[in-house]
């Protein structure tokens, strides 16, 4: 029995001495040295193997095609120093120390010139203007008003119509004096002339029809001249015949022109011409004066005793002609 178990303890001995071998630790293994290529570390700026590295490069300094430019005389920076080294024939000469004394005459306009100009500009105007107010007695009349501008927006003038002929009594008189079996005074027109004034406050331009762009101005004028009126024979016309007288006259209105160019432009104006008027006297003298003639013949007896205010409200239209047809500013644009 004894020598069965130390038997088995000897036998258990030798089994575990191969293992306690085996877990000893590696003795440790001396260095191989790499292989030569095996690995290798790349570097971008070095050349190709056999390949001589720039010279620039090897010394650390710019490369001979990028050697400093001499700087240009008056050169500005950066910026013209790149030109320079990018196409050296390129490179500026100028000299900013000798342009920089050269006298500058700077002028800036924030003002658009003026499309149709009218200073020193003469303006004529033929129209034809027709009565709005009279209901009784209808005045068309050609006219011509001529303006010089003394300034761009005030300009001195004359104006007229003409009359004579013209004067038509309408058929609502007609009617009026049948039916009421009153006759309603009534004058007739020779001619009108006036001298004015024109001021111009307002002037532009608007689009129209998306297409075209028009100059417009806007005008106001004021004057004082004559008018050759006559009263129309209605209460007697048997016996009375009147003759034109001329009256002193004043002149109020404006208007608007449309230019289609520099020179030429239409033109709708309103005026109103006032002025105190001689109207038929309403009463037939009775009786016979003392060389025994009827006193309805007498002319002093023909005309109502006062004067009447009276404003012949004209609507004109017509076209503008501007002389000279072209004119040159002073100054540029």
């Amino acid at each position: 029995m004894n020598q069965s178990r130390v038997g088995l303890l000897v036998a258990a001995a030798l089994m575990a001495m191969p293992l306690a071998a085996a877990a000893q630790p590696k003795a440790a293994q001396p260095a191989q040295p790499a292989a030569k290529g095996d690995s290798k570390e790349i570097n971008l700026d070095e050349g190709a193997e056999g390949q001589e590295a720039p010279a620039g490069d090897q010394t650390g300094t710019e490369p001979a095609g990028d050697a400093p430019v001499e700087e240009t005389p008056g050169g500005e920076g950066e910026g013209l120093g790149d030109i320079c080294k990018i196409d050296p024939s390129a490179c500026p000469s100028i000299n900013m120390e000798e342009a920089a004394k050269r006298p500058i005459n700077a002028e800036m306009y924030a003002v658009q010139q003026i499309y149709a100009l009218r200073y020193h500009r003469v303006e004529l105007t033929p129209y034809f203007g027709i009565t709005m107010n009279d209901q009784f007695v209808a005045h068309p009349s050609p006219g011509l008003s001529i303006n010089w501008y003394i300034t761009n927006v005030m300009a001195i003038g004359v104006n007229g119509n003409f009359y004579l002929g013209l004067n038509s009594p309408s058929n609502f008189n007609f009617q009026t004096s049948r039916a009421a079996r009153v006759g309603v005074p009534i004058t007739e027109y020779a001619w009108n002339a006036n001298a004015n004034f024109t001021y111009v406050p307002a002037y532009g331009k608007f689009a129209g029809f998306s297409d075209f762009i028009f100059h417009w101005d806007f005008y106001v004028l004021g004057g004082v001249g004559a008018i050759a009126t006559r009263p129309i024979a209605v209460v007697d016309p048997d016996n009375r015949t009147f003759s034109y007288k001329p009256r002193l006259s004043f002149h109020a209105g404006g208007g608007v022109r449309i230019f289609f160019n520099r020179w030429f432009a239409v033109v709708a104006e309103l005026s109103d011409y006032i002025f105190f008027d001689e109207l038929e006297n309403p009463s037939i003298a009775e009786g016979r004066d003392a060389n025994n003639r009827p006193n309805a013949q007498n002319p002093s007896t023909w005309l109502a005793p006062e004067t009447e205010l009276t404003n012949n409200v004209q609507a004109q239209v017509g076209f503008s002609v501007f002389l000279p047809f072209s004119w040159e500013y002073r100054l540029p644009k």
